[in-house]
């Protein structure tokens, strides 16, 4: 049996689109608020940090290591989470530039 490979040729234009900062109103809005989420979630990063912390300590005091443990990777969370809060704007900003590469 012969099989038939139809080649389809799409046409490569660039459309002409590019991010601008004039398309829509309300962008300073929206930027002073995602800005306040970011200060909120470390706020919450280091109240995590600190109750893991305690945790962490009481439980290795009192020898209950399953709650200690706990404590250990609540630790881990904030520190994850503070990392990435901290690093949002260079994350994005890497992959929009990998994205304009494509």
């Amino acid at each position: 049996m012969r099989s038939f490979i139809v080649a389809v040729t799409l046409p490569a234009e660039d459309p002409g689109i590019s991010p601008n900062q004039a398309g829509l109103p309300g962008l300073a809005a929206i930027k002073s608020i995602v800005g306040a989420l970011l200060t909120w979630g470390l706020v919450a990063c280091v109240a995590g940090l600190v109750i893991s912390v305690i945790i962490w300590a009481v439980a290795h005091q009192q020898g209950n290591y399953s709650h200690a443990s706990g404590g250990k990777t609540g630790v881990l969370v904030a520190a994850g989470g503070a990392l990435l809060i901290g690093g949002a704007n260079a994350i994005v900003t890497f992959f929009s530039g990998m994205g304009a590469g494509i």
